[in-house]
């Protein structure tokens, strides 16, 4: 059996890809003329510039929530070297293969000083932290709206998230995750201290909600330049684009998340806003998402040079 799913691995993330985009296809196919027929006025031009500064303001936080983790395992590496580490680095998210903004952020921090094992770690821990964020945000969103499918959702889910995190259960998955080997790089070597967390990841863990909260805005207003949703439906909107945005984090084979967030969130708000408007929404927003990221990597070019 092992071997069967050995050998259909290499494929699972193409089917993956091939899955979404036939589905997002077939949704402007269906619904391309109502696309057409958006217009977007001034105030929706300037609901889009606000989506693109509060989305660059994420990606700067979350820069800074990076160097919170590396810190966690008693390196030295300050906000702004943080911050701008994970600039340049995070644009390469898009490249084949999902790992190569880890591989550069760990090459970056290890230049800058920080031990491989450390910097090794931190880009484990980092998306654990953000998932665990993301259903956080997800399940607290659900349980505030009355038109959640999934109102009164015991707490269970959150219990379990919460105490993943916890040092006596994550610091054995982190020893062993961080002897794997990156990309043309030999496998950290064990120092003679093992690296381990020494406190639950708190501050890490606000963090990266308030770095989900942030993204979550900036899709509400690129969402204002199309439509007005009721102010009831924010907390379902933002529940929504959190868990869209986990499984374009977790699920295989789409680089930076394309397709699986697009295909997730049109399924998930069908029944509150028009396929249409989610098309060009989440269209719009994936075109400001990669802005941001470019324009956040230019910025940290542009330090570079100075």
């Amino acid at each position: 059996m092992k071997a069967v799913l050995s050998r259909l691995k290499p494929y699972l993330r193409w089917v993956i890809l091939g899955g979404t985009l036939f589905f997002l296809l077939k949704a402007l196919k269906d619904n391309w003329q109502e696309v057409t027929a958006i217009r977007i006025t001034e105030t929706g031009w300037a609901s889009l510039a606000i989506a693109l500064g509060v989305t660059l303001l994420a990606h700067l936080c979350s820069g800074w929530v990076w160097g919170w983790i590396v810190r966690e395992f008693d390196a030295r590496l300050n906000g702004p070297q943080a911050t701008l580490i994970y600039l340049k680095t995070n644009i390469a998210k898009y490249l084949p293969g999902n790992v190569w903004h880890f591989y550069g952020r760990v090459m970056a921090a290890k230049n800058a000083g920080v031990p491989l094992g450390t910097a090794t770690l931190s880009v484990v821990l980092e998306p654990l932290l953000m998932a665990t964020a993301a259903l956080l945000v997800t399940l607290g969103g659900f349980g505030l709206s009355p038109e959640s499918p999934v109102a009164g959702l015991p707490l269970v889910g959150l219990a379990i998230a919460l105490l993943a995190l916890h040092p006596r259960l994550l610091n054995p998955l982190l020893q062993r995750l961080s002897r794997l080997k990156l990309p043309r790089q030999e496998a950290a070597p064990t120092p003679a201290t093992p690296l381990r967390l020494r406190r639950y990841p708190l501050r890490p863990l606000l963090g990266e909600m308030g770095f989900l909260l942030l993204r979550g805005a900036g899709f509400l207003f690129t969402l204002l330049a199309v439509t007005t949703p009721e102010p009831s439906q924010l907390p379902l909107l933002l529940s929504g684009f959190s868990f869209a945005w986990l499984l374009g984090l977790v699920v295989p084979g789409a680089p930076g998340g394309i397709g699986v967030f697009e295909a997730t969130a049109i399924a998930l708000f069908r029944p509150i806003l028009s396929p249409g408007l989610l098309l060009s929404a989440v269209t719009l927003y994936r075109l400001i998402s990669v802005l941001a990221e470019a324009l956040g990597a230019g910025l940290a070019y542009l330090d570079d040079r100075r």
